[in-house]
């Protein structure tokens, strides 16, 4: 998997970090990404879904999925489109990771 951005964004709906792994002419490109991710996020919320909300939509050559901790941090990340399977197993294990770096780093008093 080719992840290109990750976005953790806050429970008011405002941007915490908006890091992205490639370079693109645009540098608003991820955080549009992000931002339009939010509203089908706020729908699946809605719904009463698992922290996991997969598949959130796609935007020309990438793969954009969700994931909500149980604090409502809302992390957003965009993996390029290829020719492989992208297994569930795979994007949840990235998200597990990214959740405990976080945590890790709210932890961390000397950051």
């Amino acid at each position: 998997l080719t992840v290109n951005a990750v976005a953790l964004i806050s429970p008011a709906n405002t941007p915490i970090i908006v890091h992205a792994y490639r370079k693109h002419p645009s540098p608003l490109k991820y955080h549009f990404i992000a931002h339009t991710a939010l509203d089908i996020i706020e729908e699946r919320l809605a719904n009463g879904v698992d922290s996991y909300l997969g598949l959130l939509h796609t935007l020309e050559d990438q793969a954009v999925y969700g994931y909500v901790t149980p604090t409502r941090i809302r992390i957003v990340i965009s993996i390029a489109l290829t020719d492989t399977l992208v297994r569930d197993a795979d994007v949840i294990t990235i998200f597990k990771s990214l959740h405990t770096a976080y945590a890790r780093s709210l932890a961390n008093p000397f950051l």
